[in-house]
């Protein structure tokens, strides 16, 4: 048991889903999980393991921002053991080619975030995810026919930014889709060397401004779900 997960030890799989969203994670365990069981319910941030094709997975929602979401991928791999984390969250589009529903792959993470820095003495970090879950999902989803995007996204600090119009910025810079965690879960996986990947859906466009509705975000994103499981069990525990 750690401070934010009340699971005893051997109750968390070694490959974690991470949706932001905890009523994401008991969607995902509820749709996808055969026996799945939750081990944890502190402030409300289900967590469940159960088996998906005969592996063992675990679903753990981890809040919104990278603060948040640090100490759950904190916790899951130093208390539990844990190796293969994929995040799966929602994103707002900055490129007009990445459309509301698309399924992307943040391959690296910029950030507007002083969390890199701070434990890098000032210096800049490139937070990138790991290949094998970048080619495991790639080759996955050419087999579910999916049009996934891959590239740089953007891990932000704010979600409701000082300066509307600032994502331009990045958006020049060929950045796709802004986010707020995966950053953050790239530089620990990198600092304890585990395997990460974030997967997202486009709910919003900056560019068109349409939008989801939060019923949406929480239970219609099931191919970027589909994919993460698939990836996740792809791979070496």
């Amino acid at each position: 048991m750690s401070i934010h997960i009340g699971a005893p030890e051997g109750a968390i799989a070694s490959r974690v889903l991470l949706p932001g969203d905890p009523l994401r994670a008991r969607f995902i365990a509820e749709n996808y999980l055969e026996g799945a069981e939750c081990y944890n319910e502190v402030r409300g941030m289900y967590g469940y393991t159960g088996t998906y094709k005969g592996e063992r997975i675990s679903v753990q929602g981890t809040g919104m921002g990278m603060p948040s979401h640090a100490i759950y991928v904190h916790e899951l791999i130093n208390s539990y053991g844990c190796k293969t984390l994929i995040r799966v969250g929602s994103c707002g589009s900055i490129q007009e080619d990445v459309k509301i529903r698309d399924v992307v792959m943040g391959i690296s993470s910029s950030t507007n975030s002083s969390m890199a820095t701070q434990r890098l003495n000032g210096m800049n970090f490139a937070p990138t995810a790991d290949w094998d879950l970048i080619a495991k999902a790639s080759e996955v989803a050419k087999t579910m026919g999916l049009n996934m995007k891959a590239g740089n996204i953007l891990s932000s600090d704010s979600f409701y930014d000082e300066n509307p119009e600032s994502w331009k910025l990045w958006a020049k810079y060929g950045v796709m889709a802004v986010e707020m965690e995966a950053a953050a879960l790239y530089t620990l996986a990198a600092r304890f060397g585990v395997k990460a990947l974030c997967l997202l859906t486009v709910s919003d466009s900056l560019v068109t401004k349409e939008e989801t509705t939060s019923e949406e975000r929480e239970k219609t994103f099931t191919q970027m779900m589909e994919l993460a499981l698939e990836t996740a069990i792809g791979v070496e525990a």
